[in-house]
């Protein structure tokens, strides 16, 4: 399938590079807002205005993939996710050679599950979801949309993980645990007890901040 990445940035070059050496996709592009729109080119592909996708990459022809990290506690990449749907866009999901994974896996769209990472049998993972190198998500544990799982995250059995959330370096979730949306968990925190939405969890056993503004 040929597919149109959103972003411009770091993240959006490995998801080229993951995609052209990594799947059957072909990359044939980039996409970003107007007012972000600095280069016409990366990696010897064009880039266009977001707004005026469709003319260059119609819905019809082309998928895409909105490769964005977890700015807003990953609120920007998930209204861009939705515009994308809006506009009649498929989106594809990436799932690694590398990453251990069976055959009944349950992912939604425009995920992301990179080198290493674990998923076990009965885990279920949402839609514009990002699994960074060497996470494991446990058996029957739930991830929600739009969440994204920094490098060695770790969820256990049974837990669950709200929308929206944050799961640093390291970071452990309990078996039976759930994350409410919205949630920050820092690196190296482990999350023993449900948590309260919005928060920022810390330490070991974690324990709940405000969440800063600019997170």
């Amino acid at each position: 399938m040929k597919v149109v990445i959103f972003g411009a940035e770091q993240f959006a070059s490995l998801a080229w590079y993951v995609l052209t050496h990594d799947s059957s996709h072909e990359v044939v592009g980039f996409t970003v807002d107007a007012a972000w729109c600095h280069t016409s080119t990366k990696h010897d592909l064009p880039v266009v205005p977001f707004e005026r996708l469709e003319q260059y990459f119609p819905p019809k022809e082309y998928a895409l993939l909105i490769s964005l990290g977890w700015t807003r506690c990953n609120g920007l990449r998930a209204a861009k996710y939705a515009e994308g749907k809006m506009r009649d866009y498929s989106l594809v999901t990436y799932v690694s050679s590398r990453a251990v994974v069976w055959p009944d896996l349950q992912v939604g769209e425009n995920s992301m599950i990179y080198e290493g990472a674990i998923v076990e049998p009965f885990a279920r993972i949402g839609s514009n979801c990002i699994l960074r190198n060497g996470c494991n998500v446990a058996h029957h544990a739930v991830i929600g949309d739009h969440v994204f799982m920094a490098a060695q995250a770790v969820v256990a059995g049974g837990a669950t993980v709200g929308e929206r959330c944050f799961l640093g370096l390291n970071s452990t979730i309990r078996d039976g645990v759930t994350v409410a949306p919205g949630c920050f968990v820092a690196a190296g925190a482990l999350v023993t007890t449900d948590t309260e939405p919005d928060g920022l969890y810390v330490g070991v056993p974690a324990r709940r901040r405000p969440l800063p503004q600019d997170l």
